[in-house]
């Protein structure tokens, strides 16, 4: 069969993160694109990350004729896992466009899961649900029965159809890596040269994560956990080190090195490999020790984004987080002693969250001084407890429309402006605390007047939108 894989996720839909321009080829779409091929199909990616429109995707219509397209979101990004009402809408004239050129249309991704209904009543043939490279495989081999096939959603005389959920692979050393040659890395190259003096390059080591964070939501993999053997990655890496050549790398894992010893082993295997390569991953505070940060400067981390979230153990045990701010602390030092550089994933706007919790977590980034922070407020998903608890106080709008939107959708203890206002705030501080570090040099000096004064009206701007609330800092 001939099969045209397609995300719907573009760039150029996110105005943010076309602005930082790191785009990532869609790993998850090129695990799916390798598993079809392994069954013989003739497979074709059309790219949508640093498309332009819809001209591309055209273009590979006409040019390749599938008969069937997978529009299949990358399940490691998670800019997909956030459900932007953009790449919705650009899914679904995907979707209108391969079936007027004649393919079987099928969807699958965090929304796609969390609305089935909805995108199935577009010109959509069917959703896979679940992990989807063995149920893509399935149906990609002609099977006219879909009832018969696990892990499908399909509308049967407008009725919603769930057949069997599919098992989850148990090996994941057996999956084929990742369809590489599809990806225009050139392009990709390109793109981050021009903003960066570097190319990044995304892996994965596991997938799904075990933990009960109250507010992530899980569509695709629940709370189940696999993990890749050390060697299959390092070996993975050693072929991306060969013939892709990035300057570094992010391991996409929603947790990296849970499973006791890995870590260790892993940077043993790099070593013997000789692909050491800068890398930067996603991992928890409670998972940091002495002999795992160690290991991780030897693999070659050169960065560790941690979800810390907030600076307050109350708002931290409502999320159900299960780590303590002096485990941030502690991980933070251990980490910044080997050389590896630290980040923090804040979240503000949790319900019950005051303003004593809030300055908790701006004196929390005071301390810690972290290297870089990524700042959201609390975003209910379908599937959470947290989404469970303030249903019923969403309106008409349940989903951002792309990742610089930052609306709290609930009764938060302050209107959405605030945490817009707060968003500036702790962003100023920061930046201003950060130039602070390299005074006297003058273009520090310049940029510290900047970012003062920036801070300066961030403050002011916090208070009066405070000032409309009972709730004062």
């Amino acid at each position: 069969m001939r099969v045209l894989l397609s995300p719907a996720y573009q760039l150029e839909l996110d105005s943010k993160q076309a602005a930082n321009r790191e785009p990532y080829p869609p790993l998850g779409t090129l695990y799916a694109a390798s598993r079809l091929r392994k069954d013989g199909h003739e497979v074709a990616l059309s790219d949508s990350m640093l498309a332009r429109g819809m001209g591309e995707f055209r273009r590979d219509l006409e040019r390749f004729r599938p008969d069937l397209v997978a529009i299949y979101e990358d399940d490691f990004n998670y800019l997909s896992k956030m459900c932007l009402t953009n790449m919705r809408k650009a899914a679904f004239e995907k979707a209108r466009l391969a079936r007027e050129a004649g393919a079987f249309v099928v969807v699958h991704g965090s929304d796609a899961t969390d609305r089935l209904e909805e995108y199935l009543r577009e010109p959509i043939d069917a959703a896979v649900v679940g992990e989807g490279e063995e149920t893509l495989a399935e149906l990609a081999r002609g099977a006219t029965n879909l009832a018969g096939i696990a892990g499908l959603a399909f509308l049967d005389g407008g009725d919603l159809v769930r057949t069997a959920a599919r098992p989850f692979l148990r090996d994941l050393d057996a999956l084929p890596f990742p369809a590489w040659d599809l990806v225009d890395v050139e392009r990709y190259r390109g793109a981050w040269r021009e903003r960066h003096d570097y190319f990044s390059l995304n892996m994965v080591t596991t997938r799904g994560c075990p933990y009960h964070c109250n507010w992530c939501a899980k569509p695709i993999y629940g709370q189940r956990y696999q993990t890749r053997s050390p060697a299959s990655v390092a070996e993975e890496l050693s072929f991306v080190h060969d013939v892709v050549r990035p300057d570094r790398l992010w391991f996409a894992d929603d947790i990296f090195g849970l499973k006791p010893g890995w870590v260790e082993s892993f940077a043993s295997e790099v070593e013997s490999r000789g692909v050491r390569t800068p890398f930067k991953i996603q991992a928890r505070a409670d998972l940091i020790d002495e002999d795992v940060a160690s290991a991780l400067a030897r693999a070659g981390c050169e960065n560790v984004w941690m979800g810390a979230e907030s600076g307050s153990q109350k708002v931290l045990d409502a999320m159900e987080k299960g780590i303590r701010v002096e485990q941030i602390h502690r991980a933070t030092r251990l980490l910044r002693e080997r050389g590896i550089r630290v980040s923090f994933f804040l979240q503000f706007g949790y319900p019950g969250e005051e303003w004593s919790d809030i300055e908790q977590t701006l004196e929390m980034v005071r301390r810690a001084r972290p290297d870089d922070i990524g700042i959201s407020v609390s975003y209910p998903l379908p599937g959470t407890s947290f989404y469970d608890r303030v249903r019923s106080e969403l309106g008409e709008k349940t989903n951002w429309t792309d990742s610089d939107d930052l609306d709290l959708m609930f009764r938060g203890t302050y209107a959405p402006d605030f945490y817009r206002a707060l968003y500036n705030l702790v962003h100023s501080e920061f930046r201003l605390r950060r130039e602070l570090r390299h005074l006297p040099h003058p273009s520090a000096i310049a940029r510290s007047m900047k970012h003062f004064a920036g801070l300066l009206a961030a403050r002011v701007a916090v208070e009066a939108r405070a000032r409309r609330n009972p709730a004062l800092p």
